[in-house]
């Protein structure tokens, strides 16, 4: 069987479930999944969708992100996307605390999550050659 420079590539970076950006951004959408399941029938399609749905783009964003390496300019702007999606997510913790749906103390570890998370994707944006570009 013939083996794939692409291939060898995919071998020695793993792949984007390796990536700590993906478990962790992961982990964010899952307990923002659970933590939303509490919140009012009135937020179904306001607050509760936009939540879950820029949690679960962070993560999306960042396996597309991954996808495009090959091209360092595709993959740092997928990367803004990443970071664009994580930045609301962190908005809208902001709205459910203030709304009291989520406690102070599941506010500050959700944020955390995802201020890590924003730390990563700029550390992948100031060092895509790091993550196979090119």
């Amino acid at each position: 069987m013939a083996v794939f420079s692409w291939q060898l590539a995919e071998f020695k970076m793993g792949t984007y479930k390796d990536l700590v950006l993906y478990k962790k951004s992961f982990a964010l959408a899952m307990e923002i999944f659970i933590v939303t399941r509490q919140f009012p029938k009135e937020e179904t399609y306001s607050l509760t969708d936009q939540i879950r749905r820029s949690s679960r783009s962070t993560n999306i964003c960042t396996i597309e992100s991954y996808r495009k390496r090959k091209y360092p300019n595709h993959f740092v702007s997928k990367l803004t996307d990443v970071d664009m999606e994580n930045s609301e997510t962190q908005r809208w913790l902001e709205f459910a605390k203030e709304c009291n749906y989520i406690s102070k103390e599941v506010y500050d570890k959700l944020y955390a999550l995802s201020d890590e998370i924003g730390r990563l994707v700029q550390y992948m944006i100031d060092n895509p050659g790091k993550f196979g570009t090119g």
